[in-house]
């Protein structure tokens, strides 16, 4: 496979949506070395992130990210990535060898700007019916992600710059989705990214995950 080495600078659109996920339902999800940040009793910040990189990216793609739960460690704050589908190869080779994020290819369909559906084969993962943006503001945001490689802790950073603006959606995850057991319900707050120009930096290690050792 042939991929950029990072930083990855990506341009397109994107919909992200904030859920209230049971932290029991996710915990075995994410390394124990992270803690789980709760936004409200037993619960944390799920997000599905849906994009579109077209011209001017380093690589052209659709991306799914599943992230059930912000996490901390040692005084940082990220999501943390279950689930990640797009439906370039070279970014599934990249995203598993630059960042040790679990990439699978997948087919994504993207309909006159109000409905996107991702499938892999006959296996439909999700879909998401959306309004179209009506009001939006410049913004420049960064942000951080969680990953692993190993028995390395990874934390990589990401900016970007787009039009932001809150729109309504229904979010549909079948019960044979790989992600349906996070129990993502109906989002409590959309954004759209329009006009996005978006860098993923390279990966820093900073901890390491307890290896653990079978009975003989």
């Amino acid at each position: 496979m042939s991929y950029p080495q990072a930083p990855w600078t990506l341009q397109g659109y994107a919909i992200q949506t904030l859920q209230l996920v049971n932290i029991d339902r996710v915990r075995h999800l994410i390394p124990s070395e992270l803690e789980i940040i709760s936004a409200w009793p037993g619960k944390t910040l799920g997000s599905v992130y849906l994009s579109n990189y077209g011209s001017g990216s380093v690589l052209e793609y659709s991306e799914l990210i599943i992230a059930p739960a912000v996490v901390s460690y040692q005084g940082k704050f990220g999501g943390w990535v279950s689930h990640i589908y797009v439906d370039n190869a070279d970014s599934v080779a990249g995203g598993r060898e630059i960042w040790g994020l679990p990439k699978e290819l997948a087919e994504f369909t993207w309909e006159q700007g109000e409905r996107v559906t991702v499938r892999q084969g006959n296996q439909k993962l999700c879909s998401l019916n959306y309004n179209r943006q009506k009001l939006a503001l410049r913004s420049h945001l960064g942000a951080s992600g969680f990953s692993a490689m190993g028995n390395d802790l990874l934390i990589f950073p990401a900016e970007f710059e787009s039009l932001l603006g809150l729109i309504g959606s229904k979010l549909e995850v079948p019960a044979e989705s790989p992600f349906s057991n996070i129990g993502l319900g109906q989002p409590l707050l959309t954004v759209r990214s329009e006009q996005m120009k978006l860098q993923v930096d390279a990966p820093k290690v900073v901890g390491q995950r307890k290896v653990e050792v079978s009975p003989k």
